[in-house]
């Protein structure tokens, strides 16, 4: 379903969290929160109040943010629009070896962080994730959360580009 900015901020509240609460997996409260900003201009504008409301929350409330994405390549529940992200590049086929690898990598990742490995994954590969995966997992905690925000940023800007018309 598409629709237009116009819309968007016509939306009361319980619409706009029920159209967009999405956008950041799990995490309505993000739209709960953004839908007090409009009336947006542009796209970007809507996006930019989305990321501020994530970046001006609790640190307890990021770290849920990012528990509540999916691991890259795992097989549990995912979200429809998480399934066609990864579908996209190819980690719904990985050979046995290949997903032992991203398990094992996921598993690392998660025990240094506390939360999955996130990755915008639109116009990458299976290789160029792997390649990321074990640069990441040797990062800073500190520099890590904010790689991993930046990283849902730009979901979210993949989702509503694909979602909204300007």
């Amino acid at each position: 379903m598409e629709i237009t900015l116009g819309h968007v901020n016509r939306m009361t509240s319980e619409a706009f969290i029920e159209s967009l609460g999405w956008i950041f997996e799990h995490s309505p409260w993000v739209a709960k929160r953004a839908w007090t900003a409009r009336p947006f201009s542009t796209l970007e504008q809507l996006h930019r109040a989305m990321v501020r409301v994530v970046e001006e929350a609790a640190l307890s409330e990021q770290l849920e943010l990012l528990r509540a994405h999916p691991d890259l390549a795992g097989r549990l529940q995912m979200t429809d629009a998480s399934v066609k992200e990864q579908q996209g590049v190819g980690l719904d086929r990985l050979t046995a070896a290949e997903y032992e690898q991203f398990t094992a990598w996921n598993r690392a990742y998660t025990e240094r962080f506390g939360f999955p490995f996130i990755m915008a994954v639109r116009g990458q590969t299976k290789d160029t994730i792997a390649a990321a995966m074990r640069q990441r997992v040797g990062n800073e905690p500190e520099r890590e959360l904010e790689t991993a925000l930046h990283e849902v940023s730009k979901i979210a800007r993949f989702r509503l580009n694909d979602l909204i018309h300007q």
